[in-house]
């Protein structure tokens, strides 16, 4: 590869890093709420504790939906043009993918407190295999309403689609590495609800309102 697409992959890199810096929870609950979501129950800037603090209203579906696409549309550019610069679409949309995940998990636009990075995952991974998505999104939704622990459905789901990419196959070994990458980034980032679990306090997820 040339210098070309090492320029390409950073300016992708930081693109990726900074749209996912973006947090809708952050910004919602000091536009509604005057407060700061960090500052709030778990202190998580996501779906979750946005819904366990304020309820599931429309607000919560926005954060939600806006951690989706932040990465869902910035994978889907980067498919596009590595696709027609490079033959390589679903490296593009990994890679953007990931630097997304990580930018929300490190936001630079706030202090580098950020959020744990799955709903950002979930937009990533449309857009490198649907088929790898249905699975893990039935996987997520199977346990969920099952066991009703977000962490634990979440982390599940995450580590599972590294192993469906290299059953369905990819373009090349890079794209299970960055999928490995960003499968362990949201399990570290679980890592308090687990000592929560082994406590016994981890909160059961409930689609009926706190408030």
């Amino acid at each position: 590869m040339g210098v070309g697409f090492y320029l390409l992959c950073a300016a992708f890199a930081a693109g990726g890093f900074l749209i996912g810096g973006i947090n809708g929870a952050i910004m919602l609950s000091k536009l509604i709420y005057k407060q700061d979501i960090r500052e709030q129950g778990s202190g998580n800037p996501g779906f979750t504790n946005f819904k366990r603090v304020y309820g599931l209203n429309a607000a919560a579906w926005v954060v939600m939906v806006f951690d989706i696409i932040k990465a869902l549309f910035p994978a889907l550019i980067a498919m596009f043009v590595f696709k027609a610069a490079y033959g390589m679409p679903q490296f593009g949309a990994q890679f953007t993918g990931l630097w997304c995940m990580i930018g929300h998990c490190f936001p630079v636009w706030y202090g580098f407190k950020g959020g744990k990075a799955f709903m950002t995952g979930f937009g990533t991974i449309w857009i490198v295999d649907w088929r790898m998505t249905l699975i893990a999104m039935a996987l997520f939704l199977t346990i969920l309403f099952t066991v009703k622990i977000m962490s634990v459905s979440s982390c599940i789901a995450a580590a599972s689609c590294p192993i469906m990419l290299a059953i369905f196959g990819t373009e090349s070994v890079s794209i299970i590495i960055m999928a490995i990458i960003a499968a362990l980034l949201v399990i570290v980032r679980h890592r308090e609800n687990f000592k929560k679990l082994l406590n016994g306090t981890e909160s059961k997820f409930s689609l009926h309102s706190s408030k």
